[in-house]
This record gives C-alpha cells, sequence and structure tokens, in this order.
C-alpha cells in the first residue's frame, strides 16, 4: 500500500518513496534546552514519533537524529535579544552548562513519559562548533556572507542572485514581505545590510562581550547563531540528501527557509527531500501555546491533574498533525477516559492468536494517508465494537499500538478473584430469578470491592476499576 505525506516545500501530498530502498533518514528539530518543554513543543515531537512509527510499520528501517540546542538560540528569533541559555541561567541562579543538562533531562523524561522513541542519535550545538565554522567557511568561500564588528551574516540577496526564488521557496513569502514586516531591533546591528540577513556566527563584543560560551574561530572570538547548527549537524550524520526533516510550522518562515539557504549555499544542494510541519496546539481563544503566560502547561501539569500523561498522547491523535489542536481541561479528560477503555479491553483475559486482517487494513491505509490518525483511531474504536473475538481484538489493538504508542501492551491482565467470581454467579442467579433488591445488593458488594459488572444476556462481565 502506498504511503503518502504532505511536503510543505512542494504544497502537496504525494507518494513518499524513500532516497535509499528500504531506509529513511529523518531529521527533528530538537528542543533549545532552557526550560521546560510545554504541550505545545511536544505535539511536534509526538507527531515525528508517529511519522517515524509509520515509517517503521511500513518495513522502512528508520535513521532519526535530534538535535538539542544549548547555545546560540535568541529570544528573538532574528538576530536580536538574550541568548535563551544565559536567560535560563540567569532565572535560576545556576550557570549555562547546568540549566543545559539539567531542561535536556527533563525533555528525555518528558518524551518517555508520552512514549516518544528515542532517536537514533541526540546532537549537542555545542559538541558541533568545529563542524559549523567548517560550514560558515564554505559559505564565505561561495561568497555568501559578510561580516560586521559584531558577526557574520548570511548575504541573503548575494544568495538570491545565485539562486534566484529559492530562500522564499518553502515559505512562500516574497523577500519584500520580509522587508516591510521586520522590526526596527533587527537593525541593532548598523551594519547589517537586510533585514533577512541572519548570524552565522555572533563575536564576543557589545552586548555579547560578556557572552559566557564562546569558541575561537577565523572571525574571532564568539558563538554559533541558531540556524547553522541543524544545517552541520543533520548533513554530517544523515548526508547531504535525505529524506524527511520535521518541525512546529512557526520554524518555515525563519528557521528552516534559513536552513535551507545554508544548506544550497554550502553544500550546492538543498539536502533535504520532504519538509514536514505539524500545526499549533492552541488555547484562549486561539492563541498559541507558549512558555511565557499562564498556558505553560507541561507533562508534570497533566499528571497533577491525575491523569496518565500518556492521555495527552491519545489528545493530539484525535486531531490531524497539520490542524490546529484546542487544547481544554475537558477534551484531556475526555481522552483519559477512551485511554481508560482501551487499556479495560486490553486488561481482559484472553491470549492473542489471530488479529482482525479486514480492520489492520483499514488502520493501514488511514495511516497512509498522510498520517491520518482521526481515522486510525476510529478504526481503533470499530475494532473494539466489532464482533471479532476478544483475544483477535486484543492481537490486533497490539499492532496498531505499535504506532499510536499509548501503551496497550503494558496493561497488566485482570485476574478475578473466586470471591468476585462467586458473587457475580450469585448475582446472576438473582437476576434470572428476578430478585432484583438481591441483585442490586450484590452489584454494590462487587463495586466496594473494585470491579465492575456488565450484564449481558445470561451472561455477564467484570471489569477491574481500582486497586483494593
Amino acid at each position: 500500500m502506498e504511503l503518502k505525506l504532505y511536503n510543505t516545500l512542494t504544497r502537496q501530498k504525494d507518494v513518499f518513496t524513500p532516497i535509499k530502498p528500504g531506509a529513511v533518514s529523518l531529521y527533528t528539530c530538537g528542543p533549545t534546552v532552557y526550560n521546560y518543554a510545554h504541550l505545545g513543543n511536544l505535539r511536534a515531537y509526538i507527531f515525528a514519533d508517529v511519522l517515524r512509527r509509520t515509517l517503521v510499520y511500513n518495513g522502512y528501517k528508520v535513521k532519526q537524529v535530534m538535535n538539542i540546542t544549548d547555545v546560540g538560540h535568541l529570544t528573538s528569533d532574528a538576530d536580536t535579544g538574550e541568548d535563551k541559555l544565559e536567560k535560563g541561567a540567569s532565572r535560576e541562579g545556576k550557570t549555562v552548562w547546568d540549566v543545559a543538562k539539567f531542561y535536556e533531562r527533563a525533555f528525555q523524561a518528558d518524551t518517555k513519559a508520552l512514549n516518544i522513541l528515542p532517536p537514533s542519535k541526540y546532537t549537542r550545538a555545542t559538541d558541533h562548533i568545529k563542524e559549523q565554522v567548517a560550514m560558515v567557511q564554505q559559505l564565505e568561500k561561495n561568497g555568501l556572507t559578510y561580516t560586521t564588528q559584531q558577526a557574520v551574516y548570511f548575504d541573503v540577496l548575494a544568495f538570491e542572485k545565485k539562486y534566484p526564488g529559492e530562500y522564499t521557496k518553502l515559505s512562500g513569502q516574497k523577500l519584500s514581505e520580509k522587508k516591510v514586516g521586520a522590526r526596527d531591533e533587527v537593525y541593532a546591528d548598523p551594519d547589517k545590510r537586510h533585514p533577512a540577513d541572519f548570524a552565522l556566527w555572533f563575536l564576543r563584543v557589545g552586548k555579547y562581550a560578556d557572552h559566557v560560551m564562546h569558541w575561537p574561530s577565523p572571525w574571532g572570538d564568539g558563538f554559533p547563531g541558531w540556524h547553522i547548527e541543524c544545517s552541520a549537524m543533520s548533513t554530517k550524520y544523515l548526508g547531504k540528501h535525505f529524506d524527511i526533516h520535521t518541525g512546529g510550522i512557526d520554524h518555515i518562515a525563519v528557521h528552516h527557509t534559513n536552513e535551507r539557504a545554508q544548506n544550497i549555499g554550502a553544500l550546492g544542494t538543498p539536502a533535504v527531500e520532504r519538509w514536514m510541519h505539524n500545526e499549533f496546539l492552541v488555547v484562549d481563544k486561539g492563541a498559541k501555546m507558549a512558555k511565557s503566560g499562564e498556558n505553560f502547561l507541561t507533562p508534570q501539569s497533566v499528571t497533577d491533574k491525575g491523569l496518565n500523561p500518556l492521555a495527552y498522547r491519545y489528545f493530539c491523535l484525535g486531531t490531524h498533525y497539520r490542524q490546529p489542536l484546542s487544547f481544554s481541561w475537558a477534551a484531556l479528560n475526555a481522552a483519559a477516559n477512551a485511554l481508560t477503555a482501551l487499556y479495560t479491553v486490553m486488561a481482559q483475559p484472553g491470549l492473542p492468536k489471530v488479529g482482525c486482517a479486514e480492520l489492520e487494513a483499514k488502520f493501514l491505509a488511514a495511516l497512509n494517508d498522510d498520517l491520518n490518525t482521526p481515522q486510525a483511531l476510529a478504526v481503533v474504536w470499530e475494532t473494539v465494537k466489532s464482533d471479532y473475538p476478544l483475544s483477535a481484538k486484543k492481537r490486533t489493538l497490539l499492532k496498531f499500538d505499535a504506532v499510536l504508542g499509548l501503551g496497550l501492551s503494558k496493561v497488566k491482565k485482570i485476574i478475578i478473584p473466586a470471591k468476585i467470581k462467586k458473587l457475580a454467579d450469585e448475582r446472576l442467579a438473582a437476576r434470572q430469578s428476578k430478585d432484583w433488591p438481591r441483585s442490586d445488593e450484590l452489584r454494590a458488594e462487587i463495586e466496594r470491592a473494585g470491579y465492575t459488572i456488565e450484564d449481558a444476556e445470561d451472561n455477564y462481565r467484570l471489569k477491574k476499576i481500582r486497586e483494593k
């Protein structure tokens, strides 16, 4: 069955064909480790995880690389503001190195809680200064940079002259729109030639004279800009031509546009075959979730509400990754209830033997239609409600969970104690003799013991609802 994926660059959904048969190279824009990742950030990683799992489900071997930004990302995506790591260090009274280590571990703990598979390789920006400097040198050699007293810049107009139309191809913006939309502080460096030009290497002068993270370079002591790290590390580990690059839609206009320009300018190739982006998690009448304000929610926020963090994963799966996802606690609670219902099915006795082939085909068709997880979940519930034997349902649901990642394989099977089974048998007899008061008494006793009982014709089903 063909796998179709949307490509931001071409603005269309088409059949995915890997560069190398049977293998997929995947780069995922990782976190800037100066604070906790919020639920909106983590939607991007759930999306990338579902993509990776879907590729594996289709029989591909996947090599995934994810960067850790631990230097160079300023509070503005343009070349202004404070370095986010130094901001975090100032906020917490720690060193930038300690802040980076702490929030990298926190990020990895959050992704583990959400059952996001770790990448094949994490790559830290600070571990790849040499590669970043080398790429800037190549851009300089190719006539695509200029140096001021404050920084080495990528010369967008020189790039456009050499590669007409390529700079704005990913975003679809006109270069003139970037100029009109630019803020005054973009020109904080009076020698910066164009608002779209971006720093490849900041020199340790002026407002960055005391920058704690710094390294020697051919242009002077300093530190790399944000965009160069992804170009240097993705091509180092995945090669000059790789399959897929993922990230949030907020990266399209600046970060990924600049990254793509660096690739072309330094390597002579766009490097990335397919760009894929997820939409925002929105709260408060459509505002995106951000690290400032009251809508800064984390997996710990979910846990503090008494909910399983995987309820948030289920919640994300209910909306297509290219659609905005509206957050509310009521919606998350509904997701948690649905997840509990799935766990209840998986906890019933019965060993998986044969699956539900027809439903498995429908599930794959949904996934292969640009990761249509809402439709895939619909197939999950069609399976649950089907007339297939319980063992067949469970086998199929476990297969589905290889992509959904909801932890169904870890659900403990229910072992009904003999005492509870005896009460249920007595209640069945009471129902058959139409002794409704006794039937109600026995139901209440069963529920006090931590079980629910569902009636069927001449039978019943027991479910465990809590530890006793």
